[in-house]
């Protein structure tokens, strides 16, 4: 049997490679704040990209904008926010789970409410026609 010696610099890249291919998931090659659409946007190995709403995130809701670009990769599957202390799996956010679930109840709820401002609002809008209707295209 032939012997042969692998470098550091070489084992560490087949341990890369075979955990990479073991999760059977693109693994994230970057992640940014975008501010002029205000969405996180993680950028992985196999060039495809995947952007959520950075301010939709429990704990980001009032974040500034160097707070949001403040984000590293966690790990193989995470979005970490230090000064922030909110961490979050890219495959949950995928998902559609921005939060815990009473975050996400409340956020569904906050376009339903029906405050007297809001009931006011309506009825002052409806006496002016309503809403316009779409233009023809």
């Amino acid at each position: 049997m032939a012997e042969f010696e692998l470098t550091d610099a070489e084992y560490d890249a087949a341990t890369r490679r075979g955990k990479q291919a073991g999760t059977g998931q693109p693994r994230p090659s970057s992640v940014h704040f975008d501010s002029e659409t205000g969405r996180i946007v993680v950028e992985f190995i196999n060039g495809a990209a995947f952007m959520v709403p950075a301010r939709s995130l429990q704990g980001l809701e009032m974040a500034s904008d160097a707070e949001l670009g403040d984000v590293e990769i966690l790990g193989d599957d995470g979005l970490h926010w230090e000064a922030l202390d909110a961490d979050f799996t890219i495959a949950g956010l995928m998902a559609g789970v921005f939060g815990t679930r009473s975050f996400v109840d409340v956020a569904r709820k906050g376009g339903k409410a029906r405050t007297v401002a809001k009931i006011a609002a309506s009825r002052t809008n409806g006496a002016k026609g309503g809403r316009p209707r779409k233009a023809a295209g």
